[in-house]
C-alpha cells in the first residue's frame, strides 16, 4: 500500500529524495535541508539564465517534484538574466544562504552539476552549460 495513497506521489517523493541525498553526499554537508536549498538555488540560477525554450527542454528531463521546485516562482518575462562571471553566479546563490553563508560556492555548484549530469542527458547538459561563459563553466567542474 502506498504511504500517501497514490503511488505516483510516493514515487515522486522518493525520486526527489534521491536527488537531495545525492547533492548532500556530493557536498559532504550531512544536512539534507541545506542540500535541498542548494539544489533549488542552482536550478533557479540555471533556469533564469536560459532562454525560455531551453529552460523548458531542460525541465522536461527533471523528475516531477524537482521540476516543480525548478519552476517555483519563475517569471519567464524576466529571463534570460545573464550571469556572465563566476562571482555573479555565486552571488546569486548566496541570496538563498544569507543566514547560513554558502562557504565554498564553486565546490557547492560543482556538486550540484555533478548530480545533474548523472540524471540529465549529456546532450541537454551540454546545451545548458554552453549557454554560460567559459569562466562560469569553470565552476561547474
Amino acid at each position: 500500500m502506498s504511504a500517501l495513497g497514490l503511488k505516483i506521489i510516493d514515487d515522486a517523493a522518493q525520486q526527489a529524495n534521491i536527488w537531495f541525498n545525492a547533492v548532500d553526499a556530493a557536498t559532504g554537508w550531512d544536512h539534507k535541508q541545506r542540500a535541498y536549498r542548494l539544489l533549488r538555488s542552482v536550478l533557479h540560477a540555471l533556469r533564469d539564465h536560459m532562454e525560455v525554450d531551453e529552460a523548458a527542454q531542460f525541465a522536461a528531463q527533471l523528475p516531477v517534484l524537482i521540476r516543480g521546485i525548478y519552476y517555483e516562482g519563475w517569471n519567464p518575462s524576466k529571463t534570460p538574466d545573464k550571469l556572465r562571471t563566476p562571482e555573479a553566479f555565486i552571488a546569486r546563490l548566496q541570496k538563498d544562504f544569507e543566514t547560513d553563508p554558502l562557504g565554498d560556492g564553486p565546490q557547492a555548484v560543482a556538486a550540484v552539476m555533478m548530480v545533474l549530469r548523472a540524471h540529465v542527458s549529456a546532450g541537454e547538459m551540454e546545451d545548458v552549460e554552453m549557454g554560460f561563459t567559459d569562466q562560469v563553466r569553470e565552476i561547474f567542474d
